[in-house]
């Protein structure tokens, strides 16, 4: 039984270059403009991952425009934490940092452990199969929760 949209989802990870920007986009490519959906990670220090860009262009999905940001960056920009009505965390320590900037605030905390592909691989093609199965596990995870469009 899948659940309803939320109507506000924000996708984060260790740095917002490789599973959160993935989920942002695919997301919006599975579900359209509503529900409202960002990503951040729990710091800022690297740029969209080639690999993540390469696989989600293989499903229509552009990452190559995503700004990089980080939690406390995206609640500077007037993006409050508490204004969304989901959080998924896709790495551990996504999720403790989330937890605790969250803790005062109602709503979903979720943690969907979506493996990280930018360590796998020696050759651009094993490189690109981990993505694109990181890339698959979060498609499955949303469909699974939300079902397919």
């Amino acid at each position: 039984m899948t659940e309803p949209l939320p109507r506000s989802v924000l996708f984060c990870c260790d740095h917002n270059a490789v599973r959160s920007p993935m989920a942002e986009g695919i997301m919006k490519k599975l579900y359209g403009a509503d529900p409202y959906v960002q990503s951040a990670g729990v710091m800022h220090d690297a740029d969209v991952d080639g690999f993540a860009i390469a696989v989600c262009e293989e499903i229509g999905v552009e990452l190559s425009r995503h700004k990089v940001r980080d939690l406390t960056e995206l609640e500077r920009m007037g993006e409050a934490l508490s204004g969304f009505d989901l959080i998924v965390a896709m790495t551990p320590q996504a999720q403790a940092i989330a937890t605790d900037m969250t803790r005062l605030y109602d709503m979903t905390l979720e943690y969907w452990p979506i493996p990280d592909p930018s360590g796998t691989g020696e050759t651009r093609a094993t490189k690109l199969a981990a993505y694109r199965e990181a890339r698959d596990a979060i498609t499955r995870a949303m469909t699974e929760k939300w079902g397919t469009p």
